[in-house]
Parts: structure tokens; C-alpha cells; sequence
């Protein structure tokens, strides 16, 4: 599918301004949208925002389809009666450009349940039927991930393949009773859930009223410590005997890692998803739609064909490329849910065959400026050999800041820059490539706010290949400046990517 000409910002929510140490969805994420709107921009584009485990990474969720619970306001439930201010007494003094996850969840975690009990025992009959319909309508996905969250909270935090056989292997037997047993756990899990996405639909109906798109982010893997694979597991690769990934997702060496990225999700189970007409991800993608407008596949290349590493590898050196139904999967979900707005994440070993895939559902593929300059002038990344069909980076999450990575780079490689930029701006090598963005043939240009701040390797959101310290980066109240916007409104405008002028209130 192609997009109009136009541009936006890439910006996870857990960097917003909070005082409650991780950006949420109340007032701040209001702001943001308005900044975007004075800007020009009409995308803002998220990382997958459910709820994360162990390294806080959110490309591994303990559920595909579930919101993280960090993001819920506290201060929008005091607007909804569940809390009051009084309840905000002792919070501690968080860092302002960081998370500190563990202090965030000894903090959030409590008002959340707190929150809970009172809806409870006090919702009216109407706010009851809310709730009592939206389990209903999510139940394909809401019963499965809020049992799981509770039975790991009752196994003290184990991996699912580590419970007891029955449980483990999700007999309904076995789900029946602790189900019953574990109930009021189930019913907290369920209603954070509910209390994320009345939230999340109320920012995203504000922003599309506002005329930006919400551009969400899918990951082709799953953990392997989910409710998906803990409830499908015939839909992946699993030992049999042990419940763990008998073949582990990852990538070989490359540009990000020497000894290539080991990621240890299992990989899918084609040759049955195929046999179901791919349904769980016919019904992952419906649910996506629900909350964001259009859809960044992570690691398209994996539906073509996908790095395979034997269980036990320590790193994912030795594995090889299967190939997987992607013809058939897009198909059938063409058919199934009509023309998708999908972008393709095509970063990495790309192949003919990637691309033709790729491009036989007209996906736009992605360019990553920081990409252009090593190489001779036939780079795909350099702006003059772009396709029209693409979306423009300065950088990705996974990259360092456009400063932090001009401050790395030798002298030869900045010649080249210079060279092919001409100049060097004063105000930072930052303008210099979000210009060439905006400026170049591609449909859509995507900015990391870091870059429009002119941040450093600090703020910088994601090293690959390190298990910790990511994810945690945060601005300031008041840091997106009425200069700022302007500056970025006068480039927007200035290329063609501003949106046809219309009226609409502030928040």
C-alpha cells in the first residue's frame, strides 16, 4: 500500500514526562499528540506496548495482544473514581530522563490494585456492564493472558514450562480449577487490562480526531514465556518433553553483532498455522487494528525465510535459514482482512526474495540514513536510490542517537557525510540528516525524538545483543519547545509533508 507524502515521530510511551518514574497515557501523552499537530506531522509511532518481563523489552511481551499495565495513569483513575490524590502522598523522587523499572513497579503496581479493589466493590451497575463486555469481547486472548499473569504471580515468577505437568501443558481440567482458585488474581489482571485500553482508546481517538495516525509495531516472535505460547503451544517450535524452544529465533552476524543476535523465542510451527489457515495471526493482526492505525511488521524478512538455531546454542553463530509460507500467510490475510496498512521492517540479510515478497503486497520497505555513508553509491540507503514505496529513518530504537553516532564515526566516514551533505548545520549534524529525511523521495519520514532534541549516546533507547539497561529513556516536561515545533513545522511544510489544513481544538 502506498501512503501520501508526510512524516512523523517515533516515541515509546514510557518516555513521557511522569512523576511517576515511566511515561503513561494521562496528560503528557495529550501533549505530545499537540505537538505533533503544531508540527505538521501526521504519525506517531510506538514500539509494542504490552506488557514486558525480564529485561523490559517490549519486543518480549508476556502476551501479543495485552497492553502493559505500567501505562495506565494513576491520574486518570482518579478521574474515574477508582483513586484519589491522597493515594499520591509518598511517592518517591524518580530520575527524570530514566526508568527505574523495579522502583516503578513497587510504586505503580500497588495503586493499580488499589484501584482495582475499589472498582470492585463500589463500579455501578453500568460501569460493571463496561467491563463485563469488554472481557466478553476479548476473551480469545483476555482469559488465556490474565490466568497466565496470575499463575505466574502464584509460582513466584518461573517460566510457564517449569509449573506443575497438568497446568503446564493448559489441560482444561487443570485451567477450571485454577482458575477458580487463583480469581481474584484473574479478575485484577483482567481489569488493568480493561483500564489500559479505555485509556489507550481515548488518546488514539484524540489523536486521529487530530488527524495523526498511530503507527503500532508487531514483533513476528513471541516470548516464549507467554500466554500465547503457554495456550498454543502446537503453534510452535517446543520440545516436547521439557515445554522449552526446541529452535530458537535469532539472526546471524551483522552489522549490530559479530556473533549475531540470539534471541530465544521459539520459532512458529508453519506447517500446523498453515493447516488452521493461520489463524492466531489473522487474529493477532485484527487485534492490532483495534488500537493503531497502521502496522510496522518487526523482522519482515523472517516470513520469507527465518534464522533457525538448535537448542543449547549460546549464541546464534550456528544456525540456518528455513523458509516460511509468506506468499500464502499475506494472502490469506488479504483475503481474510482486506488490504493491510503494513510497513515492512527489511533491515538486516536481505534477499531477492525478501524484496519480492515484500513488494508483491506493495509494503513500504524501511531506509535508515545512518545506513548511507559507508559504502559505495549504489548503498540502498543513500536518499537518490530510494523508491518512492518507503519510509525514511534517521535512526531506529535500535540505533544510537544521530549525534551519538556521528561522534563515533572516523574521520573518512564524516568526510562522506560532508561530502554528501555539502555543509555541516550549526545547529548539529541532527538537522543536517532529519533535512535529508524530510527532503528525500520517500513517502514517509520518521524522526526519533532524541534527534529532534540533538540527544546523545545517553538517550539512546536500545543496544541489541545487551539483556539490560534499555528501554529506559525519558524527556522532560516542557522539553518539545514551541521552537522546536516550529523549526520542524517550517521543514515539514517546506518538503511536502504537511497535512491538508484543518480545524481542531487543543487538549
Amino acid at each position: 500500500m502506498a501512503f501520501s507524502r508526510s512524516s512523523g515521530i517515533l516515541l515509546h510511551p514510557t518516555s513521557f514526562p511522569s512523576r511517576f518514574g515511566i511515561g503513561d497515557l494521562g496528560l503528557e501523552s495529550f501533549r505530545f499528540i499537540d505537538f505533533l499537530v503544531d508540527s505538521g506531522q501526521q504519525y506517531w509511532q510506538v514500539l509494542p506496548i504490552g506488557p514486558t518481563g525480564y529485561g523490559n523489552s517490549p519486543y518480549m511481551s508476556y502476551a501479543a495482544l495485552a497492553g502493559n499495565p505500567l501505562l495506565i495513569s494513576p491520574e486518570k483513575l482518579i478521574d474515574e473514581g477508582w483513586l484519589n490524590e491522597g493515594d499520591f502522598g509518598n511517592l518517591p523522587e524518580f530520575p527524570s530522563h530514566t526508568v527505574e523499572y523495579d522502583r516503578v513497579y513497587e510504586v505503580k503496581i500497588p495503586l493499580l490494585k488499589k484501584a482495582c479493589e475499589n472498582f470492585k466493590a463500589n463500579a455501578s451497575e453500568l460501569q460493571q456492564r463496561e467491563f463485563d463486555g469488554f472481557c466478553e469481547t476479548k476473551a480469545y486472548w483476555l482469559d488465556d493472558y490474565a490466568l497466565f499473569m496470575a499463575l505466574k504471580e502464584a509460582h513466584e515468577g518461573a517460566s510457564w514450562n517449569t509449573w506443575e505437568a497438568d497446568i503446564a501443558k493448559h489441560k482444561p481440567e487443570a485451567i477450571e480449577k485454577w482458575r477458580s482458585q487463583l480469581s481474584d488474581a484473574v479478575y485484577y489482571y483482567k481489569y488493568t487490562q480493561f483500564e489500559f485500553f479505555r485509556q489507550w482508546t481515548e488518546l488514539r481517538r484524540y489523536a486521529n480526531l487530530r488527524g495523526i495516525q498511530i503507527i503500532g509495531d508487531i514483533p513476528i516472535y513471541v516470548a516464549h514465556d507467554s500466554a500465547d505460547v503457554w495456550a498454543h503451544p502446537e503453534a510452535f517450535a517446543l520440545d516436547e518433553e521439557t515445554g522449552a524452544a526446541a529452535l530458537m529465533a535469532g539472526v546471524p552476524p551483522d552489522y549490530f553483532s559479530a556473533t549475531g543476535q540470539l534471541w530465544g523465542n521459539p520459532v512458529y510451527n508453519w506447517e500446523h498455522l498453515q493447516q488452521t489457515h493461520f489463524q492466531w495471526w489473522i487474529e493477532r493482526f485484527q487485534a492490532m487494528l483495534d488500537y493503531v492505525d497502521l502496522i510496522r511488521i518487526d523482522h519482515f524478512r523472517g516470513f520469507q525465510a527465518y534464522w533457525v538455531v538448535p537448542q543449547g546454542e549460546e549464541t546464534a553463530m550456528n544456525g540456518e535459514w528455513v523458509e516460511a509460507p509468506g506468499e500464502e500467510f499475506f494472502k490469506t490475510l488479504n483475503d481474510k482482512l482486506g488490504k493491510l496498512p503494513v510497513l515492512a521492517e527489511d533491515l538486516g540479510v536481505i534477499t531477492p526474495e525478501v524484496e519480492a515478497l515484500r513488494d508483491q503486497f506493495e509494503f513500504p520497505g524501511m531506509k535508515v540514513l545512518q545506513f548511507a555513508f559507508g559504502d559505495d553509491p549504489g548503498n540502498p540507503f543513500l536518499p537518490f536510490n530510494y523508491p518512492r514505496n518507503c519510509v525514511v529513518y534517521t535512526g531506529t530504537h535500535d540505533n544510537d542517537t544521530t549525534v551519538g553516532w556521528f561522534n563515533q564515526l572516523s574521520d573518512y566516514e564524516r568526510d562522506k557525510v560532508q561530502t554528501y551533505l555539502g555543509h555541516f548545520s550549526p545547529d548539529g549534524i541532527q538537522w543536517d540528516l532529519i533535512r535529508l529525511a524530510m527532503s528525500s523521495i520517500a513517502n514517509i519520514a520518521i524522526i526519533p525524538v532524541q534527534d529532534l532534541l540533538g540527544l546523545g549516546t545517553d538517550a539512546r533507547m536500545n543496544f541489541p545483543s545487551k539483556a539490560e539497561g534499555n528501554w529506559a529513556w525519558r524527556y522532560q516536561s516542557g522539553t518539545l519547545t514551541q521552537e522546536l515545533s516550529q523549526r520542524l513545522k517550517q521543514l515539514t511544510f517546506s518538503f511536502g509533508r504537511a497535512p491538508i489544513p484543518q480545524h481542531s481544538e487543543s487538549y
